[in-house]
């Protein structure tokens, strides 16, 4: 930076002048531009305090229980067309997330119980068969849930094939965390590929914020599309996860999704402080 400095008196006797150095300073300017404030950061739904309400309101709808750790556990065949579910979002034989889930394990933990039936999950997927699964694979499944592990890979794929896509969407569209959750919830029950379809459904009748469109209209609008989603399937007919839910929440206002939490899923009523 310059600094400011004094002259010296200059006598010019030659011409008869005097002439005196007016004193000068020297005020650098900055080229920068002024920085603006930094913006406020809310919590995304991948706030761990966040995530943990997320895993307990999907838990609620998929286990009837707030405990959602104690799903890994969980295996058995709902009928809905899709084999087996099992564990902590409810991996399907039949989709193919719950072979990713078996080879996940296999890497990690070679000669596992369950490795032996990774041939007979690669043959199932894209039906409800069990050819190749019973009787053992659910006996199997509840033991490798007491292993690390075997957690740590349902994790995963959770947050790999669920969690992350549809949490960076909702960011991408300028949702809050509720509507992150609403798009995590969807892609649980109806994959990525449904959530997508789902969300295109929605921007046909109202704007996402990140596209100037106001947040409460665009996920009442979300809702309802997923809503008609959920009743075209058998399996999920009943839509208290969204009515009696999400729904609240969201005519209360609670964008973001903040505690004590008071809903209803399948007419039982649960709350979260």
């Amino acid at each position: 930076m310059a600094r400011g400095g004094r002259g010296r008196a200059v006598s010019w006797t030659a011409l008869g002048l005097v002439v005196l150095a007016v004193p000068v300073v020297a005020v650098a300017v900055s080229s920068e531009p002024p920085r603006a404030s930094a913006p406020v950061v809310r919590a995304g739904l991948d706030d761990p305090v966040k995530k943990e309400i997320a895993m307990r309101l999907v838990s609620s709808a998929e286990n009837s229980s707030l405990d959602w750790r104690a799903q890994y556990a969980y295996i058995e065949d709902i009928g809905d067309g899709r084999g087996y579910t099992a564990g902590i979002i409810g991996f399907c034989s039949g989709t193919g997330d719950l072979l990713k889930v078996v080879r996940a394990y296999t890497d990690a933990r070679p000669g596992n119980g369950l490795a032996r039936y990774l041939p007979a999950l690669r043959q199932v997927v894209g039906s409800a068969s069990h050819e190749g699964l019973d009787p053992g694979f659910p006996r199997a499944w509840r033991a490798a849930a007491k292993d690390p592990a075997f957690r740590r890979a349902q994790d995963e794929e959770r947050d790999r094939d669920y969690f992350g896509p549809a949490v960076r969407r909702a960011k991408a569209d300028g949702v809050g965390v509720l509507g992150q959750f609403a798009y995590y919830d969807a892609a649980v029950v109806h994959g990525v590929r449904g959530l997508r379809a789902i969300r295109e459904k929605a921007v046909r009748g109202a704007e996402p914020p990140a596209r100037g469109g106001d947040e409460v209209r665009y996920l009442h609008a979300f809702l309802d599309a997923r809503v008609a989603a959920m009743r075209q399937e058998k399996a999920h007919r009943d839509t208290s996860r969204v009515d009696t839910a999400q729904r609240v929440f969201l005519e209360r206002g609670n964008l973001a999704l903040d505690t004590p939490l008071d809903w209803k899923v399948y007419g039982d009523r649960y709350h979260l402080d």
